[in-house]
């Protein structure tokens, strides 16, 4: 449909609480449009000789009044605002004319360029009403109603709050999933939006850093393995201090801030410091990374358990809490986390606790990037092959008869 003539609406949100709306016709049409305007408050009056199921369940809930007949001019009286939603030209025209008369806007569903008002496409988000008109064209205007909800929705667009003044904004530990942007929760991304400094791992989704806005503080608490760190005391602080101050942190984290991530240690702290603080957890790497690799931790007939383990330390390491000869017994898969550079200890103590040698394994490097590389072997041969590969962390490493398998 072409661009109506003349100059464009002028937009405005009616306040229909209490105010008489008369919608006249009680077909599909009226139907699509009555919920808004019961949603609004507005008393609604319904004319029509019949109604669909919906329309008469809605008169019979006590929602809105049908007059079960003609319309007839002295309808309009008392109205704020009117719908002509029959499928007969010549009534709707009596309703938009004596509207007109009456200087009551009205909505023509069937001829937009003969009424005095164009029901928008609207809908809603967290107290935010996005109401779109474009010009005549309702498929555009819905298009773009749903880009922008759909926006609202998942944070790549971001819609802050006024925060009340007083409160404290607080920390919200957010996981970031394996590294793709797109694997963040929706709920984790909409936080980010309404960031005012952001404390990022190296191993989350740096690619969002970049759509945050230019006031956005960003604090790089990258941790390289078994290099240069910053504490976790100093992110506690960064964390708090921020906080404190009447700012809304995000803590950034690779994977789920839970596995492996400290995450249950920073919202400790945020605790003990009488910060308010909300976990939004994340999809794991232990799971995704060998799911987009093509690879099941569990399979029907092969594995019926899977085991999470992390691989930072060795397994002759005293600090070492692993029961690798318990894991060396079972049938099902071994993920390792932080494991590459201990690979060989690990494949080592396994295979002598009774693990087969010929054990499938699969190692991926920077799973979900497109970077991502995909080495197949076994356990006696895994770690001289990673290590003649060049596989470097961050990379999962997968153990266990799943690992042989293809989609």
């Amino acid at each position: 449909m072409s661009r109506l003539p003349g100059p464009p609406a002028y937009p405005a949100g009616l306040r229909l609480e209490g105010r008489r709306v008369v919608v006249v016709g009680a077909g599909t049409v009226a139907q699509r449009r009555l919920p808004a305007l019961l949603d609004a408050g507005a008393d609604v009056l319904v004319v029509a000789p019949e109604a669909t199921p919906a329309v008469e369940g809605m008169a019979s809930g006590g929602e809105l009044r049908w007059a079960r007949r003609a319309y007839a001019p002295g309808d309009l009286d008392g109205a704020w605002y009117a719908l002509a939603a029959t499928d007969v030209a010549e009534v709707n025209e009596a309703v938009a004319a004596d509207a007109e008369a009456r200087r009551v806007f009205c909505v023509r569903c069937d001829d937009a360029s003969h009424a005095s008002a164009w029901t928008p496409a609207s809908g809603r988000h967290d107290g935010l009403t996005v109401a779109v008109l474009a010009g005549g064209d309702p498929r555009r205007a819905a298009g773009v109603r749903d880009r922008i909800v759909e926006g609202l929705h998942d944070g790549s667009l971001a819609a802050r709050k006024e925060r009340p003044s007083g409160v404290l904004p607080g920390v919200a530990l957010v996981g970031g999933g394996p590294g793709d942007p797109d694997l963040i929760t929706v709920r984790g991304r909409r936080l980010l939006a309404e960031a005012d400094v952001v404390i990022a791992d190296r191993l989350g989704p740096r690619a969002l850093l970049g759509e945050l806005a230019p006031h956005v503080e960003v604090v790089d608490a990258a941790k390289i393995p078994y290099g240069r760190a910053m504490a976790q005391e100093a992110i506690n602080d960064a964390m708090i201090a921020h906080a404190k101050a009447g700012r809304f942190v995000v803590r950034l984290k690779g994977g789920d801030n839970y596995v492996f991530g400290r995450g249950f240690e920073e919202a400790l702290a945020c605790a003990e410091a009488g910060v308010p603080c909300q976990v939004v957890p994340g999809i794991t790497s232990a799971i995704s990374v060998p799911a987009i690799a093509g690879i099941p931790v569990t399979h029907r007939g092969v594995a019926h358990e899977f085991a999470v383990v992390s691989g930072h330390v060795a397994p002759e390491d005293p600090r070492s809490l692993v029961d690798w000869a318990a894991l060396a017994r079972l049938r099902g898969t071994l993920v390792l986390l932080m494991a590459v550079e201990r690979l060989g200890p690990i494949t080592a103590a396994l295979v002598a606790h009774g693990r087969a040698a010929s054990t499938p394994v699969a190692v991926i490097q920077e799973g979900t990037m497109a970077t991502q590389r995909v080495l197949r072997t076994s356990l006696v041969a895994a770690a001289g092959e990673v290590a003649a590969a060049g596989i470097r962390p961050p990379a999962i490493v997968v153990i266990g008869e799943v690992a042989a398998l293809t989609p």
